[in-house]
């Protein structure tokens, strides 16, 4: 049974470079704006991957004017941690961080352990297909967690 859509959500990873951004963009996609959703990574040390910006595209998720930010900007931009309703972090690193961060607040943080694709695969082709892998782990957490998509695809 699918739970209802927080008022606000904050995905983290590593970078905020793959997956983050491609959660942030498709959660948007599936659930339109009634949930306020950001994404931030550890460091902020890359730019949106390339690859990722392709995969999401072939769902019409764009993501090419993403930029990155960690934690510690996110602040800087306007956004306080605790006015976030629930984190989900997708890797073991920002796992830690975010439960760091949020353990002087009142807030839910979830793990979704999604596959890093950076370094998979030697083609193009082959990365790709790392890259569509942890997109459709990220679609398949979204839906079982808050239900099909209400926005359409």
């Amino acid at each position: 049974m699918p739970l209802p859509l927080p008022n606000s959500v904050l995905f983290c990873c590593d970078h905020n470079a793959v997956r983050s951004p491609m959660a942030e963009g498709i959660m948007k996609k599936f659930y339109g704006t009634g949930t306020y959703v950001q994404s931030v990574g550890v460091k902020n040390d890359m730019e949106i991957d390339g690859f990722s910006i392709a995969v999401c595209q072939e769902m019409d998720v764009e993501l090419s004017r993403h930029r990155s930010r960690s934690f510690d900007e996110m602040e800087q931009w306007g956004d306080d941690l605790g006015s976030f309703d629930l984190v989900v972090a997708l890797s073991p690193a920002s796992q830690r961080r975010a439960l760091d961060l949020t353990r002087y607040y009142h807030l839910e943080v979830e793990y979704w352990p999604i596959l890093d694709p950076t370094g998979l695969g030697e083609t193009r082709a082959a990365k790709l297909e790392s890259y569509r892998a942890a997109r459709d782990q990220i679609v398949e957490r979204l839906t079982d967690r808050w239900g099909l998509a209400q926005t359409g695809l």
